[in-house]
This record gives structure tokens, sequence and C-alpha cells, in this order.
């Protein structure tokens, strides 16, 4: 399988590069984003490449994939609803649409988040941004398309949010993470989960288009525990 992250350098899209590597039915893992991941790989290329709304420098290269997964995201904090939108539904229909036209048989994977609303009703900018943009992909004539919509994730392996507010609040919840697994099972999840469960749901689908986090871990737990040991 032929694999296209977005928001790689990002917690979630660490976590599923990293599941992405160790897995050997993963032939390669193309990476796009502004910046390089930090890490080389055999199976990892990596393309550099800032505008979002322009992909036509790099559309030759989009093509023969079998999944994408969009993990590219941002806090809605400060922002405004004009702002969030571009980042969140622009960039992703923009890249969507591209990758109808030159891989039409993948399957496209958004990461969205838990209270996204996609009937236009919430109160809140961001759930009804978010749920505006699953149904423009759902849309689309891809091969399947599906919403992630995780809870509270927890970071491993090491992995680490970006942001200084998100490495506070996970450092100060990690001690309870194994609490919070016990008490909310259907609203926690983990960085290794998301990623396991997006190759699942990209091998053999799923029974329904938005997967909230028990779904998530659903599909994690279905998932082949095939590893490449040199990276565990």
């Amino acid at each position: 399988m032929k694999v296209l992250l977005f928001g790689a350098t990002g917690m979630v899209g660490q976590g599923v590069l990293r599941e992405c590597l160790l897995d050997p039915a993963v032939e390669q893992v193309l990476t796009v984003g502004r910046s390089e991941v930090g890490i080389q790989h055999a199976k990892l290329r990596q393309i550099v490449h800032a505008d979002l709304m322009d992909l036509s420098p790099i559309a030759s290269q989009l093509e023969g994939l079998d999944a994408c997964f969009f993990c590219l995201g941002i806090s809605a904090a400060g922002m405004t609803e004009e702002a969030y939108r571009r980042v969140t539904y622009d960039y992703a229909m923009s890249v969507a649409t591209t990758l109808v036209e030159r891989s039409p048989s993948m399957t496209f994977i958004f990461v969205s988040g838990i209270g996204t609303d996609n009937t236009g009703k919430s109160r809140m900018m961001w759930a009804r941004v978010k749920g505006e943009t699953e149904n423009a992909i759902a849309k689309l004539p891809f091969s399947g398309t599906y919403m992630f919509r995780p809870g509270f994730i927890q970071p491993q392996h090491g992995i680490r949010s970006r942001t200084t507010a998100y490495r506070l609040f996970y450092a100060v919840l990690s001690p309870l993470y194994p609490l919070l697994r016990a008490l909310l099972p259907r609203h926690v999840t983990s960085t290794e989960g998301v990623g396991r469960a997006m190759l699942e749901v990209a091998r053999n689908g799923a029974p329904k288009q938005i997967l909230e986090t028990a779904d998530i871990n659903l599909a994690a737990s279905s998932a082949v525990p095939q590893r490449d040991r040199a990276l565990t």
C-alpha cells in the first residue's frame, strides 16, 4: 500500500507516520508539508511544499496512491472564522479535489474531532467548519471517505505536540491516562491507536463513514499487529 500523509509533523500525524513505517504492508509513505519530518527511512519520501492551495507543481507525484491520511489541523483559539476556514476547509478541499483527479481509487481519511457538527447548527465555529469539511469530502468520488473524530488522544513513543499549551495539558494528564482509559473508554485513544485504525480502515473499510473514538479503538484492535521491529 502507498500512503500519502498531510500533517506529519503534528502530534496525530507523527503517530500515524510511525505506524505506517512500522507496517510491512505499507510499501511507501509520501509526506507533504512545509518542512521535512526530521527522520529518514527507506519507505519514506518527503515533499516540501508550502502552498496547499496550489498543488499543481507537485500534482504529477500524487498519482497511484492507495490512501491519504489528512491529519493537518490547528486550534481555533483566537482565530477568526475566515482564517480557521482557510486552514481547515480550504486546505482539505484543495488537497482532496486534486487527489480525486489523480488517484480516485484511493481511500481518503480526514481527521476531524469529537464534537464536530455536520448539521450546521452548532454555536461553536470550529465544529461547524469541521462539519462542513466532512460533508464536502464525503461527496467526492473516492473509493472510500472516512471521518475520524477522536476525543482525548494520548501521545506515545516520545511523540509531542508542537503547541506549548497542548504539551502542558498532556504532561499534566499523562499520569492519569490509564485511569481515563478505564473510566472513559469511549472517549480516550492514543496516537498509536489512531495510526493503526487508519491503516485498518484504508485496507478493509469500516461499517460507518464517521468514526468516533470507540470506533477508532475498535478498528485499531482489529488491525493485524505486524511490525517492523527495527522501529519499535
